[in-house]
């Protein structure tokens, strides 16, 4: 069967509302095929089953995550045991919720990580829109496409409609002054400024576990990574802004490092979307939510619940920050 007959028997089944013998009769061939097919159509991508809560089940926690942390939005996906899947359907509805506020002339600021590359490949859409997705952060040869935002941005632009534009550099470099070279290069601070005029940023949040995806990726040593927990950071943002339980930032040094949009950039763009599935992330995640730069939350409901018990728990006053660890 061809691309295009596969995806006339998938919508005529999915969308028309036929039945597989209705199928089976019209295309000539088994039942048992019919099946075969539709199971191929999945497999292919032509269709897309995503399962969410029913909007009354979630709307008291997604109303208590607004009114604790002050976000305009919370999304929220049913929870599964397998982190994979976990992060599939978690990504599906970001996807969904992208597809409905994307405009044309939009701008949308491009992260790295697991959860945003899933979001690019679980993003379906029969509107197309003369949109760009610009890098956020540059580039690096580790940690494969999803730690690569060009790779991220560009499926989005092929999925949604629009360009991408790439952030000609390196995501770290070796020190201030390398740093301060590529920020004057015309390309680089070009794609960099559009990046910081974003609608909407979509960023994930990362945990320091040990051997988590910053150490493996080499941006920074594990001495670096213990020295920024011991000086209380919780969570990055962005791979590479360390910030404590309250939101605070730990130290500018690894800024001084980076070609990416930074804290105070993403606090002045509308929309950051922050996308986080992994329980792993509990302090992280409610430490980027009180750094003022979460517009959307996206996360499970199992992961919600934990942060607002989280919050309730630790709702006193933020201690004195500690002085930033040498470089």
């Amino acid at each position: 069967m061809s691309p295009d007959e596969l995806t006339l028997l998938a919508k005529l089944y999915y969308i028309d509302g036929l039945t597989q013998e209705d199928l089976a009769r019209r295309f000539h061939v088994s039942r048992a095929k019919v099946g075969r097919l539709l199971r191929h159509a999945q497999d292919e991508g032509i269709v897309e089953i995503r399962v969410r809560h029913h909007p009354g089940a979630t709307q008291a926690l997604e109303q208590a995550l607004i009114g604790r942390f002050g976000i305009q939005q919370a999304i929220i996906s049913v929870d599964h045991a397998d982190p994979d899947r976990q992060r599939e359907l978690l990504a599906g509805l970001v996807a969904s919720h992208l597809d409905r506020i994307l405009t044309d002339r939009g701008i949308v600021a491009v992260g790295v990580g697991r959860n945003i590359s899933a979001v690019s490949h679980h993003a379906v859409s029969g509107t197309r829109r003369a949109c760009s997705f610009v890098c956020a952060i540059g580039g690096s040869y580790r940690g494969g496409e999803a730690m690569n935002a060009d790779h991220i941005s560009r499926r989005l632009a092929a999925r949604f409609g629009g360009d991408s534009e790439t952030l000609y550099a390196p995501a770290l470099v070796d020190d201030a002054a390398q740093r301060a070279s590529l920020l004057a290069n015309d390309t680089v601070h070009q794609s960099l400024a559009r990046a910081q005029r974003a609608d909407i940023a979509l960023i994930g949040i990362g945990d320091l576990l040990n051997d988590g995806n910053i150490e493996r990726l080499g941006w920074f040593s594990p001495e670096e990574i213990a020295e920024a927990k011991r000086a209380g950071a919780v969570a990055d943002v962005m791979g590479y802004n360390f910030i404590d339980i309250h939101g605070r930032p730990i130290t500018e040094e690894s800024e001084r490092h980076a070609i990416g949009l930074s804290i105070e950039d993403l606090r002045r763009i509308p929309n950051v979307i922050a996308v986080a599935s992994e329980p792993t992330k509990i302090t992280g995640i409610l430490g980027a939510l009180r750094s003022g730069v979460v517009n959307t939350l996206a996360v499970t409901q199992a992961v919600a619940q934990t942060v607002l018990s989280l919050a309730a728990a630790a709702s006193g006053p933020a201690p004195p920050q500690a002085s930033a660890p040498a470089a």
